[in-house]
This record gives structure tokens, sequence and C-alpha cells, in this order.
């Protein structure tokens, strides 16, 4: 079991990193983190539980809890067993890869060597985790990635990347819910639509959820 560092940050907020690389996602460790985020959300004196990558911030009334109190509770949470079985949906997202909706399609597949139909194989192969949300509202970080099809992001960000776009940024993959700047590699676009602020809930995915790209077209 990975260790727990809890950190005050300013007086209402506690922040509780895992003893791993606070970039490399662990599904064990992330595992976790649920885990202790499911236990926290019902404590009468915490007001908002937020899971990172390999972390989890928790914002708590200062007036109704004493700090070192609530840190030995984490410790205490974090050493408990998560419940045996699979947490999470599963979740299918068809994707339109390559073309106007995956610009950047061919400069992953000249890094990787691969040819493109390949790489939109390799990138529909696995099964995603929601690792977190975060950057957007609606954002998930996937964990799965075929490492043969990482790549670097690129050297000039995008100042407007479409909603729907999914791309590959490092060994991560994932969907941007929203209109914004952008820095990973685009190869496709998701049928699906990831965050609707007149939803219940909001954001389509969940930190747990299980994902499967399916191909919606493909344009080589």
């Amino acid at each position: 079991m990975t260790t727990l560092k809890i950190l005050p940050l300013g007086d209402s907020a506690l922040v509780c990193e895992a003893g791993t690389s606070p970039t490399s996602a662990n599904l064990a460790t992330q595992r976790r983190v649920w885990h202790v985020a499911s236990l926290a959300r019902d404590w009468p004196d915490v007001r908002e539980v937020v899971p990172g990558m390999n972390n989890l911030t928790l914002l708590f009334d200062p007036l109704a809890t004493d700090i070192d109190v609530l840190s030995e509770r984490l410790r205490d949470a974090w050493q408990t067993q998560p419940a045996a079985g699979e947490v999470g949906r599963d979740i299918e997202i068809p994707v339109h890869y390559g073309g106007q909706h995956g610009p950047d399609l061919a400069d992953v597949a000249k890094h990787a060597r691969l040819q493109p139909k390949t790489v939109v194989q390799r990138h529909t192969a696995p099964e995603y985790i929601v690792y977190f949300l975060g950057f957007q509202p609606g954002f998930a970080y996937l964990g799965g990635l075929d490492d043969s099809i990482a790549a670097p992001r690129r050297a000039e960000p995008r100042l407007s990347v479409p909603a729907g776009s999914v791309g590959i940024g490092g060994n991560q993959t994932g969907i941007y819910p929203l209109n914004s700047p952008g820095g990973w590699q685009i190869i496709g676009h998701a049928t699906s639509a990831l965050f609707d602020p007149a939803a219940t809930p909001p954001a389509l995915l969940a930190p747990g959820d299980r994902v499967r790209f399916t191909i919606a077209s493909l344009d080589l």
C-alpha cells in the first residue's frame, strides 16, 4: 500500500497525496482515492471532496473540526480496504477518426512509426478507466492507453480545440468537453456530449467508469 502525506491548503482544506509520482496514474492508488472520497463525503464537517491523480482534496469547516482530528480520520480511512468489485459504469463512445475530425492522427502515427489505421485500432482496443475529472468540467483523464501510441503534446498549442475532440497527451487520452485552448494531439471527434450543465449529473463520465471507444467513421 502506498503511504499518505497530508498537507494543509489554507485554513479550511487538506490535500492528501499518495506516495507516488503526482504525474503517474496508478489504478490501485486511484481505487483507494475513490474509496476514501466516498467515506469522507459522509463526514458532517467536510464541505467538498475533490479526487485528483493520486491525491484527494478535502474542504472542511474549520470551526466544526480540528485539523489534526480530521487528518487522523483520513489516515485511518486510507488504511481501510476498498470494497471488492468494480466501481463505475460501462460507457461506449463512438469516435470519428482522422480527416477534419482528427488533424493530428498522421503526426501521432509518424511518431509511433505506425500506419494511421493501426493507431486507431490500438486506440479503440483497450478498456479505459476514468481516473479523475479536471482541467475542464467533465474532462476525464483516462488510464489504459497503449504505450505504443503515446505521443508528446504539440509544440504549439491550439488557441481553440472544438468540444468533443479526442486527444492524446503523453501516455493519456481524453476528450475535450468544451471549446478551449489545448495542446494534445487530436486524433478524432466523439459523438457523445461530455458535459451538459442542464443535465443531472452534468458530466457524462465519473471516476471509476470504464470507457471503450468505437469507430464511427475513419478518414485516412
